[in-house]
């Protein structure tokens, strides 16, 4: 008999449903609230390198969205103009008949795992959030924004870098901050030769092309913004094709096609790392409430997932709850702040322009760590 037979969990983006998805697959009830009265997911798309397609299929979730996805092999580097520095190739890790790498617009894959947590019997309940939790012995009594209340084993936040339920569990001891630079995001119509990811190293950022469908991709680049400025949503175009002008090759030609500012997306990166066990009690946090970093790597939403997964089987895998915790913790602490720290590394050597960074060596050593089981 598992020592948890109910979840809720805080939190309906990838984090939360691949958890609620992972746990119903082992027999586990779930609740799971989301603070949106409107379920949806900002229109650019996600990078899954081959960890994260590895523990998809895991879940038995690939195949429901490759067909609407974009597979590819390689990470390609590229300087400013275009000119290659270096083909990182792919691993296929979960086997020979996935594809190493896949790109999918975040509305995809949000409509396959939401979904599929409704096919599952996940009680979903939007427009609300928890407002109080009351832990003893035997589980957590919960008090919901909107009055009503529940009583769980365990409850897990999934609630993003500004975490209600971080905040009910450490107080203000962990804030995100500001790391100095912002990401920006704009689709386009997938040129021929973006078969791969494309990562283009700047001056003072860098930015990429990442295929999402046959007919679809996504520009990034990052940027330092010191002070984190307020920016004018009708001057977002012109604001990245200027983070752009240091560009050539297809990303300059792609520059000047930047001219509708409502389909430019721009956030500020922030960071917070819980430096302590993500839990207390019968409360856990995961993802981005516990280590929310930037995309330089790519694997934040990577880690949210794996988080899932292992938490899905340390539930049903014997003990105590504080023992399958313990474990918990024990598998995912290292490889997250690894993550997370070097994620942060590279932000801060593009601001500082340190030309002598080995960006493409922190990258093989990325791949490297990824490639090991969770």
């Amino acid at each position: 008999m598992n020592a948890v037979s109910n979840v809720l969990i805080v939190g309906g983006g990838i984090g939360g449903l691949c958890a609620a998805i992972a746990l119903r697959r082992k027999g586990i009830e779930v609740d799971l609230v989301e603070l949106k009265t409107e379920w949806t997911v900002y229109g650019v798309g996600i990078i899954q390198q081959s960890n994260v397609v590895r523990e998809m299929a895991h879940l038995g979730l690939l195949d429901a969205y490759l067909g609407a996805a974009y597979a590819f092999e390689d990470v390609a580097i590229y300087t400013t103009e275009g000119v290659p520095l270096a083909r990182i190739p792919g691993q296929r890790l979960a086997g020979p008949e996935y594809p190493a790498n896949v790109g999918i617009s975040r509305r995809a894959l949000h409509k396959v795992l939401s979904e599929t947590a409704i096919a599952l019997g996940v009680g979903v309940r939007l427009g609300l959030s928890v407002e109080r939790l009351e832990q003893d012995a035997s589980g957590v009594a919960v008090l919901f924004t909107d009055g009503s209340r529940g009583r769980y084993g365990l409850v897990v936040g999934a609630d993003g870098l500004f975490s209600k339920v971080r905040g009910l569990l450490f107080g203000d001891k962990y804030q995100p901050r500001f790391t100095g630079q912002s990401v920006w995001r704009y689709n386009f119509p997938r040129a021929a030769q973006i078969d791969h990811l494309a990562n283009y190293q700047g001056p003072s950022g860098n930015a990429g092309l990442v295929p999402l469908a046959d007919d679809l991709m996504y520009l990034f680049t990052t940027s330092y913004e010191p002070g984190n400025p307020w920016m004018d949503e009708a001057s977002l175009a012109a604001e990245l094709r200027q983070r752009l002008a240091g560009f050539g090759g297809l990303i300059g030609e792609l520059r000047e096609q930047i001219t509708d500012s409502t389909q430019v997306v721009y956030k500020p990166l922030e960071a917070v790392f819980v430096d302590e066990p993500w839990y207390r009690g019968r409360v856990l946090l995961i993802g981005d409430a516990a280590h929310a970093t930037t995309p330089h790597l790519g694997q934040g939403a990577g880690m949210a997932i794996e988080d899932a997964v292992v938490l899905s089987e340390e539930l049903t895998a014997g003990g105590s709850l504080d023992e399958q915790l313990r474990r918990f913790m024990a598998r995912r602490f290292e490889r997250c702040k690894f993550i997370s720290d070097s994620s942060l590394l590279a932000g801060e050597k593009e601001i500082q322009r340190a030309h002598d960074f080995d960006r493409i060596g922190l990258v093989k050593r990325m791949l490297e760590v990824t490639a090991q089981p969770i």
